[in-house]
């Protein structure tokens, strides 16, 4: 018996081997445009979660300093301004982008740090005020709001005098109070009549104020504080949705057009066929 392959069977092998690289290449091929369409699917589901994300979620907080300014033409008696200090804040950023959007409540406070001194302790309640405005100056809004440094007896002052008395020589403390107004709980925005500032006043002539900030904190509701409580539980919930709901379309869109591709190949053949029928009966004609 001879070892030797038949030659029949060596080309049924390298037929098998082509056939057989020619569907590896032909899967490799399907495989790797499948993986470039589903990392360009995951791209597009997190650019328009990135976007939707951007222009529905508002400033969360804001803050800007307040600069007083009261005028100095009188001859007061000592520890007496001529006038009451008044501030002006843009609720603009960067002179440009609005802070506050439409519909969304926000919380708005006012930060005093004030020192201890004999006349603020002594000054009892004092009333804030702020008016806000629209462009042109008009006013939209306003708010006045009572306010007042914490009591501390004479006794407590001395303790705490003694308790930080190393931080207070060396510079790293000061005797302060820092003293929160609520000026507005829930301000909502008009769409029509947008905020760009306000004017903000301390309706009292002996208050001394070391500085001042305002701040603004969104108070989130419904969708918006999912979103800004459980960022990424939102996200993955938001980037899976736009990921199925485009993968859906794809593979519908990629159905239709086999579909389509199918039924024109099928009603060629059929044409392809009944041609040759009616060239067969021409040619039985004698």
């Amino acid at each position: 018996m001879s070892n030797c392959v038949s030659p029949p069977l060596l080309l049924w092998m390298e037929d098998m081997c082509v056939m057989m690289f020619l569907r590896a290449r032909r899967l490799l091929l399907q495989t790797g445009i499948l993986l470039c369409i589903l990392l360009l699917l995951l791209w597009v589901s997190v650019f328009l979660y990135g976007s939707f994300y951007y222009s529905y979620m508002p400033t969360v907080k804001y803050a800007s300093p307040v600069h007083y300014q009261f005028s100095s033409s009188c001859d007061p008696p000592p520890g007496i301004l001529c006038s009451f200090p008044t501030a002006n804040v843009s609720l603009l950023r960067n002179n440009r982008d609005r802070v506050l959007m439409y519909g969304q409540p926000y919380r708005i406070t006012l930060e005093l740090q004030v020192p201890e001194s004999t006349p603020n302790q002594d000054l009892g309640m004092f009333m804030v005020s702020m008016s806000c405005y629209t462009r042109g100056g008009k006013q939209i809004s306003y708010t006045a709001r009572s306010a007042m440094l914490h009591y501390k007896s004479p006794f407590l002052r001395t303790l705490e005098t003694l308790s930080t008395l190393p931080l207070l020589l060396s510079g790293l403390s000061v005797q302060k109070q820092s003293v929160e107004v609520e000026l507005y709980s829930e301000y909502r925005e008009d769409s029509y009549v947008p905020t760009t500032g306000a004017v903000i006043q301390i309706q009292s002539l002996r208050l001394q104020i070391y500085s001042a900030e305002l701040r603004v904190h969104a108070h989130f509701t419904g969708l918006r504080y999912l979103l800004y409580h459980f960022p990424l539980l939102s996200a993955m919930v938001g980037i899976s949705s736009n990921f199925i709901f485009m993968s859906t379309l794809v593979l519908l869109s990629y159905l239709q057009c086999g579909f389509r591709r199918s039924h024109l190949l099928g009603a060629k053949q059929h044409r392809d066929k009944r041609n040759r029928d009616n060239g067969d009966s021409r040619r039985e004609i004698p």
